[in-house]
């Protein structure tokens, strides 16, 4: 009997290749579980994940089964021979890595993946933010035309400072376009990034950033030590007038600290992709016509989706045939030969 690899969300634009990555390799299935418990339950004898070794993760399969937390973690640990979990996405805030690294299940992601698709969303955003254009779009829809865009309220690119917090492989793509406008660019990150270019100057800390920034865009992973990371004390060291752009997750920055600064005119906008809550969104954030809100869309299009779904079922196709699949979080590196062959 083949290892069985369990698909906890669809493939949607690679299933061509999905077939001939596994064939004769690994028997693919489908979740069908509508509860946790009928989730857990079906890895058993005779269940349908019976013999299941590595899971295929989107976000949207919380809906039904729930984030992988430690519960879960600990009961497919036990219970289940599945030892590789495979995120189909950058972020995997939704899986406790903890708790993998204490059982010896290894998570992986997919860096790079959507790098293009989340920088170009952030470039709209601060368009957006400084130019009002998400305001004047939704007037000319209304049929308000230009009714409440102010032009004396919007600005020029020109000559701003952007201060991108977290300059990794999304963050650098963010400043190389962004380094098309005639605009000084600054970072801060937890180390000096290496074969920068001298446009793009490094700060010592964060309240250096933010003091400096007119423009504040974040570009960190969530994790006990980012959550809450732009607070009442670093949006207030921000100018007044600043912009604040997100387009990583929602719970690094505090959103009531945000809101105050909208409703005195601290922040002058904001343009968000993420939220505390998703997919509830704040009411108030929805009564300042001059912020730019996306459903958490930054990271998706046809491509960065197909170079996803690829590359975490590369990790799970290495993992079957090795042991041992690529682009483990960085939180588990440490862990690789703990627990982590098929036989």
């Amino acid at each position: 009997m083949l290892p069985r690899v369990l698909l906890c969300g669809e493939i949607e634009y690679v299933q061509d290749e999905l077939k001939k990555m596994f064939h004769g390799i690994a028997e693919i299935v489908h979740l069908v579980s509508e509860s946790r418990s009928h989730f857990l339950s079906s890895f058993g004898p005779g269940g349908p994940y019976e013999g299941t070794v590595a899971l295929y993760r989107r976000n949207a399969c919380s809906e039904a089964i729930g984030k992988f937390d430690a519960p879960l973690i600990y009961a497919l640990a036990d219970t289940t021979m599945v030892r590789w979990i495979a995120q189909s996405g950058g972020g995997y805030d939704e899986i406790d890595v903890q708790a993998c690294k204490e059982k010896g299940i290894l998570v992986s992601n997919t860096p790079g993946a959507n790098e293009d698709a989340t920088a170009t969303a952030t470039l709209y955003l601060m368009l957006s933010c400084l130019r009002h254009f998400s305001m004047a779009e939704r007037s000319l829809r209304s049929g308000t035309w230009k009714i409440p865009y102010n032009a004396a309220q919007t600005h020029d690119i020109t000559g701003r400072t952007l201060g991108i917090l977290g300059l990794g492989g999304i963050g650098q793509r963010f400043a190389h376009l962004a380094h098309a406008f005639p605009m000084r660019i600054i970072y801060f990150s937890r180390r000096k990034a290496e074969s920068v270019p001298d446009w793009c100057e490094y700060v010592s800390s964060i309240e250096e950033l933010c003091r400096q920034a007119d423009i504040l865009s974040l570009h960190v992973p969530l994790n006990q030590s980012t959550a809450g990371m732009i607070g009442e004390k670093e949006i207030r060291t921000l100018q007044r007038g600043s912009v604040l752009l997100n387009t990583s997750r929602g719970r690094i920055v505090d959103q009531e600290a945000m809101i105050r600064a909208l409703e005195d005119g601290h922040l002058s906008s904001v343009g968000l992709d993420v939220y505390p809550d998703e997919p509830r969104v704040d009411p108030r954030l929805l009564t300042f016509p001059q912020c730019t809100l996306l459903p958490h869309i930054g990271g998706e299009s046809a491509e960065a989706w197909r170079t996803r779904e690829l590359q975490a079922l590369g990790n799970l196709r290495a993992f079957v045939l090795g042991g041992v699949g690529e682009d483990i979080v960085p939180e588990l590196k440490i862990a690789i030969g703990s627990s982590t062959t098929l036989y």
